[in-house]
This record gives C-alpha cells, structure tokens and sequence, in this order.
C-alpha cells in the first residue's frame, strides 16, 4: 500500500515539474517577443528624434541615415541602426538635443531588456527536458538584436566657478 502512496507522490512531482517547466518556457518566449517588439518601438523612436534634428540643423547625411533606418527591413536593420549610430556619434549634440538623448538611453535599455530575456529563453530551450518533450516547438528561437552601444552624451556644460 505504501509503494502505491509513494508512486502517486512521484507522478504527482514530476507532472507538477512539467507542467511548471512548460508554462515557463511559454512565459519566456511571451516575454522575450514583447522585448523585441518593444525594442522595435524604441528604434523607430530614436530614429524618428533624428530625423527631426537633421532637419532642424540641415544635416543631410544624419537625415539619410535616419531615413534609412526609418524604412529598413528587417534583415537590414542592424547595420541601418548601427550606421545611424556612427552618424549620431559625428554630430555635436547640445542643449536642443535632449529628445534625441533621451531616446538613445531608452533604446539602450530596451536593447539591454531584450538580450537578456533571449539570452534566458535560449538557455532554457538548451535544458535536456525541454528539448526531449520538444516544450518549445510552438516558439520560434528568439534572436538577439545586435548594434553598437546607442548611448549618446551632450556637450558638457562648463560649470561656472564662484568668485573667490
């Protein structure tokens, strides 16, 4: 009668473990396609603030480069974005730029959001019982989003110093 109680008990953690791996594998994917679409959303924000500063500053490769990133597909957007990067970096940035930094931080953020929810989904699609009950067939693998750091600075304000 017991070995009865203490198989139940098993079947009863393992299908627990299961179920709660599975829901957690969904969970993740949920999560990490958010990230991407969110991520999205910050890069056409920060290519849109661009594109406004190059037409407020009659900027023409700043423009170009934030159109290109604008309307780029998808298999081209990381080297639009990283050469928007590389233009951005070109430009002196002051004070009416602040929307344009902001973006940048935000995006920045986003980007840092999403690599590690790839990078946590990917490690749990890599786990022997997932890949053995096939848990992530329903989820295509998520795919990191890699450009350079988009984090711009402005010019420094000199501090004026008091008179002695």
């Amino acid at each position: 009668m017991w070995w009865v109680v203490g198989v139940v008990t098993v079947v009863v953690l393992v299908s627990t473990y299961l179920t709660w791996t599975a829901a957690r594998v969904d969970r993740l994917h949920a999560r990490a396609a958010a990230a991407a679409k969110a991520l999205d959303a910050h890069l056409l924000r920060r290519a849109a603030a661009a594109a406004v500063l190059a037409e407020e500053r009659s900027a023409v490769e700043l423009y170009a480069a934030a159109r290109i990133a604008l309307d780029a597909a998808l298999d081209e957007r990381e080297a639009a974005e990283n050469d928007l990067t590389r233009q951005l970096r070109t430009v002196p940035l002051g004070a009416d730029a602040d929307a344009l930094v902001a973006a940048s931080r935000r995006l920045a953020l986003a980007r840092q959001v999403h690599t590690d929810l790839v990078r946590d989904a990917l490690a749990l699609r890599r786990r022997r019982v997932v890949r053995l009950l096939r848990m992530t067939r329903r989820h295509p693998p998520p795919g990191y989003f890699d450009i350079d750091d988009p984090i711009l600075v402005t010019a420094p304000v000199t501090p004026v110093s008091p008179l002695p």
